[in-house]
């Protein structure tokens, strides 16, 4: 939106429909699978590798996620969407991260990234991956930040990774 900041991708405008950076969406996610071919080359099995963020970067790990080549062991997407979802089938996806496990969290109070942004992002997900893997939690009263709560299910789920 024309402001200077560290950013994976540029972000255009704030509304279901507005227009996407799509180019520097998936130069963003070439980066990110370039860190996971460099992790699968240090010896850690990419199905034991978890993609999360927060805002853009929740964004950019799922969307990383659903076009890799490499199976994860899934997603944790904080107040965030599904970029360029408009380009995603409208059915199951074929790749091989569709049993990936996805926990994604929003505030009910957030001023940047609204509810109806992480709500139209799960319903999507549910026709794309498996239903049954995915997590969706809203937290009252929360603005775009996290919570103790939000830390505690993370480092709950995660636990069983160790």
């Amino acid at each position: 939106m024309n402001m200077a900041m560290p950013s994976w991708f540029d972000i255009i405008g704030l509304s279901p429909d507005s227009q996407e950076d799509e180019v520097g969406i998936k130069q963003a996610a070439e980066n990110v699978k370039a860190l996971i071919d460099q992790e699968v080359k240090n010896g850690i099995p990419s199905n034991r590798i978890i993609l999360g963020g927060f805002s853009q970067g929740g964004a950019l790990s799922l969307y990383t996620a659903l076009t890799t080549q490499q199976k994860l062991a899934g997603v944790v997407a904080l107040s965030c969407w599904l970029p360029l979802r408009a380009s995603f089938p409208q059915g199951p996806i074929s790749g091989v991260n569709k049993e990936i496990a996805v926990l994604q969290c929003h505030g009910d109070c957030d001023p940047l990234v609204p509810l109806m942004f992480g709500s139209l992002t799960v319903e999507k997900l549910k026709s794309m991956i498996n239903p049954a893997n995915i997590t969706f939690r809203t937290y009252s009263g929360m603005m775009h930040s996290s919570c103790i709560e939000v830390i505690f299910l993370i480092y709950s789920l995660l636990a069983g990774y160790g």
